[in-house]
């Protein structure tokens, strides 16, 4: 699968889970389970990389990595956004400083 389209397909499969049983899937496990099944399951992953960024081993970054940007996908696709809504908001804030983002929010 070509890297370029594996937000889309991520997406669609993500949808797709959402009508299967949680003893099948594992994503359908972590639907059944709510926002905060889903939320620990980010944390859980946040703390992986967090500890994987302590060490010098490229690949486990990476891994953690993946595995923390799934969860997310799997938070999104709970609330029905596709990731195509998250790139959109990062293409509107490039070029924009974090600092004015952030004023701009009002934070």
């Amino acid at each position: 699968m070509a890297s370029k389209d594996i937000l889309r397909n991520l997406d669609q499969v993500l949808q797709e889970r959402k009508s299967a049983t949680p003893a099948d899937s594992y994503v359908a496990n972590l639907y059944a389970g709510g926002n905060r099944r889903i939320a620990d399951k980010i944390l859980e992953e946040a703390e992986e990389l967090i500890a994987a960024a302590d060490g010098k081993d490229r690949d486990h970054i990476i891994h953690e990595t993946a595995d923390l940007w799934f969860h997310c996908l799997v938070l999104l696709a709970s609330k029905n956004i596709a990731s195509q809504a998250i790139l959109e908001e990062l293409a509107k804030r490039f070029g924009v400083s974090g600092h004015q983002e952030k004023r701009q929010r009002g934070k």
